[in-house]
């Protein structure tokens, strides 16, 4: 079955107990994995638990595809249903899959990894269209989705932010879940013994800009702006600071994709400050006119040709041998040059 963007919350907390095997997708590889982790986590307390919870891959399966079979079917010491979870699932599984749904255990719950698969990967129709699966979609979460995420574990806390602050931080962790997790978890042990228990835009600056926001916001406008040494400097002191190259590039993509947003309403009429109004959470003020001349420079195919390159650019630096640091730094080398032309 295919869930709808309405149904995912719904089904993580209580997965249909007709669907023997879920597929979860998409380029937000956090998000993945948080879901994953808590569709789980309705089999079982304990995702580590060595008596009911199998932990697979494709190759592992691909040399021995009868393991599937075997690990959903035995029998737990301490009983309880069983949990399998696959890790890096691909189209390779699909057969095997295929082979199982037609018979599936039914105390055993079978959870794909699946990364990000396209609409023509066979494993995603398979499940799309079986009635005892289900095939749950993680998109790049909207700074929306982000700044909800933000004020429920802010409130979790007994914390509250102000509106500024909220807009300010969601704008710079859409993106990558875990990241935006791990960045308000900071935030929250930063803040916790505030006597007002009030977050203001000062404090996440000072919590979530040093070497990690900040910085990304730098190297964003430094490379859009055309300032190459600028962009390479920061490139490097992200680097020395731990800052994951993933986190740089998906950083990037999020700023094209508002300016990519905001030069569509342009080309429909929209004066610039009108674009920029439209987008949501609002420019930080201090980039405001950075922003606005990036869109004053690029045009629509531009900011298209430049998406596609960061997000092959993800895609290489995700594989083994990839020399991430150096395409990256020729990337940026090139955006940068490009917005001087």
């Amino acid at each position: 079955m295919k869930l709808t963007f309405r149904q995912i919350e719904p089904f993580v907390k209580s997965p249909d107990p007709a669907a023997r095997v879920v597929l979860v997708f998409g380029p937000d590889e956090g998000l993945m994995k948080e879901r994953a982790a808590l569709i789980g986590k309705t089999v079982v307390a304990d995702l580590n638990d060595p008596f009911n919870v199998a932990v697979l891959n494709a190759d592992s399966l691909g040399s021995d595809p009868a393991r599937l079979n075997d690990e959903a079917r035995a029998i737990s010491m301490m009983g309880g249903n069983r949990l399998i979870r696959i890790e890096s699932g691909a189209d390779s599984l699909t057969p095997l899959i295929k082979e199982y749904l037609a018979d599936p255990s039914p105390t055993a719950l079978v959870v794909i990894e699946g990364g990000d698969l396209s609409t023509r990967s066979s494993l995603r129709k398979l499940v799309e269209s079986a009635k005892n699966a289900a095939a749950l979609p993680c998109y790049v979460a909207e700074a929306r989705d982000v700044s909800g995420l933000i004020r429920e574990m802010l409130q979790d806390a007994g914390l509250r932010i102000d509106n500024d602050a909220s807009a300010w931080l969601a704008q710079q962790l859409t993106g990558d879940r875990l990241l935006a997790r791990a960045e308000i978890e900071k935030l929250i042990t930063y803040m916790i013994s505030a006597p007002d228990k009030s977050v203001h835009l000062d404090d996440v600056i000072a919590c979530c800009g040093q070497g990690g926001a900040k910085s990304l916001d730098d190297l964003i406008f430094a490379t859009l702006g055309g300032d190459t040494e600028a962009a390479l400097r920061t490139f490097r002191q992200l680097l020395d600071e731990g800052t994951a190259i993933i986190a740089m590039l998906r950083s990037l993509q999020n700023h094209v994709r508002r300016l990519h947003l905001a030069r569509v309403a342009m080309d429909q009429g929209a004066n610039a400050k009108e674009a920029m109004d439209s987008l949501n959470p609002k420019i930080f003020f201090k980039w405001e006119d950075s922003f606005r001349g990036q869109l004053m420079r690029f045009s629509t195919a531009r900011l298209d040709t430049i998406m596609q390159r960061l997000m092959r650019l993800e895609a290489d630096c995700k594989q083994t041998g990839t020399p991430d640091e150096l395409v990256t730094a020729q990337a940026l080398l090139s955006i940068s040059a490009a917005a001087r032309r």
